[in-house]
């Protein structure tokens, strides 16, 4: 299956950073390819993290395995970026910038888009969408559930 195209970007901007997949992160990188996230489930002590990692973050055991999730989380904290030169960024702003606690239990930083930025309040729920970023990354970003 081959990944989808990104968006077209405005005149004069520049396509968001792209991730480079290593051997830790390659599983979780290919999900987001196919709009699935993932998480890191270690089968020692039921401990789920990301991003991935060779050992579990809580016991140091090597028995991780790539478990799918929900997709939803909620809004742990989050600040808006007004501002940035950049021109991968430009065209984004006013950006949300957010902690998103996964109901599985991690909690990763990304964007939640789609909605004004004084609506995306702590305690909101979102639910994960991708963007396509490179032919080996898509990346979860979050909007809030209606």
């Amino acid at each position: 299956m081959s990944p989808r195209q990104p968006e077209p970007l405005p005149e004069g901007a520049k396509p968001r950073p792209a991730p480079v997949p290593d051997s830790d992160s390659e599983a979780f990188w290919a999900a987001s390819c196919r709009d699935c996230l993932v998480v890191q489930h270690c089968t020692s002590c039921d401990h789920r993290q990301l991003y991935g990692r060779s050992r579990c973050t809580n016991c140091h055991a090597s028995t991780l395995e790539w478990i799918d999730a929900s997709g939803l989380g909620t809004v742990y904290s989050r600040t808006v970026i007004r501002q940035n030169p950049s021109r991968s960024f430009r065209h984004l702003l006013p950006l949300v910038v957010a902690l998103v606690d996964l109901d599985e239990g991690p909690r990763l930083m990304t964007n939640v888009v789609g909605r004004d930025p004084d609506d995306v309040v702590i305690g909101a729920r979102v639910r994960v969408r991708f963007e396509q970023v490179s032919e080996q990354a898509a990346l979860p970003l979050f909007e809030l559930e209606p």
